[in-house]
């Protein structure tokens, strides 16, 4: 009898501990899917719900090595691991997905421009410099952004007078044309191993004008159907240049002109598809389980209109986490909290989201503007 990956020997890695590998683990759960997990904080939230924890670097060689060399499949929740690692691992045997070229071409923002140049994917005018460099600067304001290492709004900025880019880290860095811009969009595509690609709904971004975090994913976005098309078209045929194995999360600039250009790219579950966990038919998380085991593609389809609320921690509050509020907009319909169990809250860290789920995006976008006035991320005192 052939052997399946449920409720057997299969053991499915996870490369990161934080709240999106916990979310994947909704789906392992359900599956009974052996799961290994590797990070360094021992209080990691996905270790919660795994079936084993190795705690270890994943940016470390011999970590990875070592935590790879006991798994069938290994996938990540985050792209700042140990590539070379992940080569070796291949050569062994070990399904790894995203793969190590995927992630050498994604997880350096310069390569992963230049990458868009060659395969002539819409982006927005740019240069790849090794340092911040005064003399070398576009037409002021224009947005530097580190090559490597920037997450959450961390490693961007707007920069509109030469003194601005005094006090950036002396490391590579992109200088990118600021773009005039109605939208941000972001499309999710799902790929299998077998070449199977779907792509969920395009959904509509809402940022945090000071932390450069999203706020709000609303889905579907407030766009027309060619708008969509084209961003879903768009979408596909960077995941066919990547051709990748897992989830790919585009995200996109519809400029005031009707333009599409490509931001920037995510080969994981993204937040821009946290949304589908009350709102789709099968969400991102399931998703990038069925890609990696490389299992059939569910569908994508929405089931009702959907907005996304991220909960970071307020400004100011720094120490053991409070959701204050939280048993107030449980009274309120569609509306269902996801905390992520990081038990230290630090301004502007993420520390859950809110979904709301109603039957036309105006009314969920409503309710999610009561959600985000009605709770907040604090310190116990």
């Amino acid at each position: 009898m052939e052997q399946t990956q449920f409720s057997s020997d299969f053991r499915l890695g996870i490369l990161g501990g934080g709240q999106l590998g916990k979310m994947l683990l909704y789906t392992t759960r359900k599956w009974d899917i052996l799961t290994y997990v590797m990070d360094k904080d021992d209080t990691a939230p996905a270790f919660q719900g795994c079936d084993v924890y190795f705690e270890g670097d994943i940016t470390d060689y011999e970590a990875v090595m070592e935590f790879g060399s006991q798994v069938d499949v290994l996938t990540i929740e985050i792209e700042n691991v140990n590539v070379q690692a992940l080569e070796e691992l291949e050569k062994q045997g070990i399904a790894v997905s995203p793969n190590a070229r995927v992630l050498n071409l994604i997880k350096n923002k310069a390569v992963q421009k230049q990458f868009y140049q060659n395969y002539k994917i819409p982006t927005a005018p740019f240069k790849v410099l090794a340092n911040p460099d005064e003399t070398e600067v576009l037409e002021f304001p224009f947005v530097w952004k580190s090559a490597e290492g920037g997450y959450d709004g961390k490693g961007v900025k707007v920069i509109r007078k030469a003194e601005d880019l005094k006090d950036l880290p002396q490391s590579q860095c992109i200088y990118e044309e600021m773009v005039d811009f109605d939208l941000e969009l972001a499309v999710i595509v799902a790929r299998n191993a077998r070449g199977e690609m779907r792509t969920y709904p395009v959904v509509e971004m809402e940022f945090h004008p000071e932390a450069n975090q999203v706020e709000y994913v609303l889905c579907p976005a407030r766009i027309n159907l060619d708008i969509s098309d084209r961003a879903r078209k768009l979408a596909l045929k960077v995941s066919e240049a990547y051709n990748h194995v897992g989830l790919l999360a585009v995200e996109m600039f519809l400029t005031k002109s009707g333009e599409l250009l490509v931001n920037e790219v995510a080969p994981r579950p993204h937040n821009s598809g946290h949304y589908s966990l009350e709102g789709a038919v099968t969400d991102q998380f399931e998703q990038h389980v069925r890609c990696v085991c490389n299992f059939p593609l569910g569908s994508t389809e929405s089931t009702m209109a959907s907005v996304m609320v991220n909960l970071v921690g307020e400004e100011g509050h720094t120490g053991p986490v409070v959701y204050e509020g939280i048993e107030d907009i449980m009274t309120m319909p569609g509306v269902t909290p996801h905390v992520y169990g990081k038990k230290e809250t630090r301004p502007f860290r993420k520390m859950g989201h809110v979904t709301v789920v109603a039957q036309d995006i105006i009314e969920a976008r409503k309710i999610a503007e009561k959600v985000k006035s009605s709770i907040k991320v604090v310190a116990a005192e």
